[in-house]
C-alpha cells in the first residue's frame, strides 16, 4: 500500500468517481451536502490516489464509476452506493436494507445506469475542481 492511502484516515471513506461525468460530479455534490459528520474523502479515478487503489486492486481496472476504499476494503457498483448510504446522515442509512438483494440484481441495475451515463447526464470537458472551502475533502492530484 502506499502513503495516499496510508495516510487516510480509517474512519474516513474514500469515494473514486468519475471526474468527467456529470452525473458522478452530481453524487459527489450530494454527498458532500450530507456528510455533517465529515466522513467522506474524495478522488477521481484519474488522481494519483485513484491510480493507486485500481493497481492495488486489478479486478476493478475496468472500473470507471463511483468506487468506495474504507478500512483497506474495496467496494464497487451497487455495493459503493450503499456503502455511502449507510454512512450520510438523515434516514440514508435505511437504504441499507438492499443488501438484501443479491449483487447480481443490484449491479446490473447500476451498471446499466452507468454505461448510459454520459448519454443522459453528459460528459464535462474537464474533470471537476474541488471549491475552495471543501477542498481539504479531495485528495491532491
Amino acid at each position: 500500500m502506499n502513503n495516499r492511502l496510508q495516510s487516510l484516515p480509517a474512519n474516513k471513506v474514500l469515494v473514486l468517481f468519475d471526474g468527467y461525468c456529470n452525473l458522478c460530479n452530481g453524487a459527489v455534490q450530494f454527498i458532500l451536502k450530507r456528510d455533517s459528520r465529515d466522513r467522506f474523502r474524495f478522488a477521481a479515478l484519474t488522481w494519483p490516489a485513484g491510480k493507486e487503489v485500481l493497481e492495488d486492486h486489478p479486478q476493478l481496472s475496468s472500473t470507471d464509476s463511483i468506487i468506495v476504499y474504507c478500512a483497506g476494503k474495496v467496494y464497487a457498483h451497487s455495493s459503493a452506493a450503499l456503502v455511502i448510504a449507510g454512512r450520510l446522515g438523515g434516514l440514508w442509512p435505511l437504504m441499507k436494507v438492499f443488501w438484501i438483494v443479491p449483487p447480481f440484481i443490484r449491479d446490473a441495475v447500476y451498471k446499466w445506469v452507468a454505461r448510459n451515463r454520459y448519454r443522459w447526464f453528459g460528459k464535462k470537458e474537464t474533470c471537476m475542481i474541488p471549491e475552495t472551502d471543501l477542498g481539504y475533502k479531495f485528495l491532491s492530484q
